[in-house]
């Protein structure tokens, strides 16, 4: 049960990885590395991740339609993840 969890957090975490370099990569006129420097300079990173999650409810849904509820489990600990790094990152 561990085991399947975990997996679905990787999975998870690299479909949110994923997920932000896509939105980069197709609405930013600018390089990866200098989109990810403005984000930073201008505070809105935590809003990159966040738009990047979107693609953890593609592999969510994937999961659940495979039966594989304990790794559907395991993306929503990601995304739930995702979302206290945004949120502790916008109080620091």
């Amino acid at each position: 049960m561990k085991k399947e969890v975990l997996i679905g957090l990787f999975f998870g975490i690299i479909a949110n990885v994923t997920g932000s370099y896509l939105y980069i990569f197709f609405f930013s006129e600018r390089s990866f590395e200098e989109t990810l420097q403005i984000a930073l300079d201008q505070d809105v990173l935590g809003s990159i991740v966040v738009l990047g999650a979107i693609l953890n409810l593609v592999v969510f849904f994937i999961f659940l339609k495979k039966q594989q509820l304990y790794r559907a489990r395991g993306v929503i600990l990601a995304t739930i993840l995702a979302a206290l790094v945004v949120l502790i990152s916008k109080f620091l």
